[in-house]
């Protein structure tokens, strides 16, 4: 079971979702294979994605935001780490915290 999960709110036609999936996968990717991980079998990180349009109250929340990314803890609330682009250093201080 991964330790942090990760959501990403976003679009299936926003190409901003798509580059900070991508980001995000190629940052978990390094923090792994900094650890000496293999980030198919032994990962520490899931990632989900969520369509915003697919419940209007997730629209009420992220419409004008997308994509937005959560980070949780097993056992913890949520928090949110960045919308619009990937912020790399706010993702690996989460990480590493």
């Amino acid at each position: 079971m991964a330790k942090i999960a990760f959501t990403l709110y976003g679009r299936s036609y926003c190409h901003l979702c798509d580059d900070m999936l991508q980001a995000l996968i190629a940052l978990c990717a390094e923090q792994e294979m900094l650890e000496g991980r293999n980030l198919d079998v032994d990962a520490d990180y899931a990632i989900e994605q969520i369509d915003v349009d697919s419940d209007p109250e997730l629209v009420a929340l992220y419409d004008e935001l997308v994509p937005v990314l959560l980070g949780s803890r097993m056992g913890q609330v949520p928090v949110r780490l960045c919308h619009y682009f990937l912020d790399k250093q706010k993702v690996n201080a989460y990480l590493k915290a």
